[in-house]
């Protein structure tokens, strides 16, 4: 069973027979350390990586003197996704070799940390004096040897989503048009080949016989392809008069929208069936129509 001490500072140390749970590493020639920092192990609790993190000579950054300084910290920070934290309560574990049993330091409270980016380590500046370190009757050095150890317990909390939002200086209007032939051959919907807008893929969907609301009008919608990103744009479709070139039958939004790779923006109604066969207005001429999107785009909002 364990005994705890509970020190003013609110740490609490403890003696137990039992190793830890996670991690232990066995250092030899422990007087011949050379570097100031260490950090041993990588091992997996929680679904994050995590590291001991021994200062031999004690964190001089903290202006620590005559103690070894121990801390628990979060391995390879950088693979980690934006916004991610970790809440744990974490023992750190040295072995008294004559007696087999450890000295064990922990949050006096028990309270849990919080790691992140900004504070992913936590621990202990004074773990242990060095005076008690080399006494050789509390076994902890023996043949300049040490073993350390430390055990981790995850609580799992939501990860804040993060996204980075660009605004797009001086936007420019990007035009692509689309000829669409034998048009009176097919009934079923049609795409046009992908496109490059603002650095990112659209298309345009077309529904000869309406998109399943309507039977009487012709269906036009505009798609962005790329996943993980949404961007709002200004859009214009149209169906080209070819015989006058002045009765372009056009629908315009010029306020923006946005647009994600789950669904595309436009209309349903773009123009009646009647109306768009009718030879007078130039929209399908010799079995053809062209098609022609125009797209400018202002912000485009990704995930981090």
């Amino acid at each position: 069973m364990d005994r705890v001490f509970v020190e003013k500072n609110a740490v609490a140390s403890s003696i137990s027979p039992l190793p830890p749970m996670h991690y232990m590493i066995k250092i030899q020639s422990f007087s011949s350390l050379a570097n100031e920092k260490y950090e041993l192990g990588n091992f997996e609790v929680g679904r994050y990586k995590w590291n001991l993190v021994l200062y031999p000579n004690g964190n001089k950054g903290k202006n620590v003197k005559n103690h070894i300084s121990v801390y628990l910290g979060i391995a390879n920070i950088n693979s980690l996704s934006f916004g991610w934290e970790a809440y744990a309560i974490f023992r750190l574990f040295l072995l008294d070799q004559n007696k087999d049993i450890f000295l064990i330091v922990q949050d006096g409270m028990g309270n849990e940390k919080r790691f992140h980016r900004l504070k992913h380590e936590w621990g202990f500046d004074e773990f242990i004096s060095f005076e008690d370190f080399n006494n050789a009757s509390n076994g902890y050095l023996v043949e300049d040897t040490c073993i350390f150890g430390v055990e981790v317990f995850v609580k799992e909390r939501n990860i804040a989503k993060g996204e980075c939002l660009s605004v797009i200086k001086n936007s420019t209007s990007f035009k692509h048009v689309w000829k669409i032939e034998n048009f009176s051959y097919s009934s079923s919907y049609k795409e046009s080949e992908l496109f490059t807008a603002g650095n990112h893929k659209w298309k345009i969907g077309f529904h000869p016989r309406g998109d399943g609301t309507t039977s009487r009008y012709l269906s036009l919608f505009l798609f962005l392809t790329d996943r993980n990103v949404k961007i709002y744009a200004a859009y214009t479709l149209r169906i080209l008069d070819q015989v006058q070139g002045t009765r372009h039958e056009t629908f315009v939004n010029n306020e923006g929208t946005w647009f994600s790779s789950s669904e595309g923006r436009g209309w349903s109604k773009f123009v009646e069936l009647t109306q768009f066969k009718d030879p007078g207005h130039g929209l399908l001429v010799e079995d053809v129509c062209i098609v022609e999107a125009e797209v400018t785009v202002f912000e485009i909002l990704k995930s981090l």
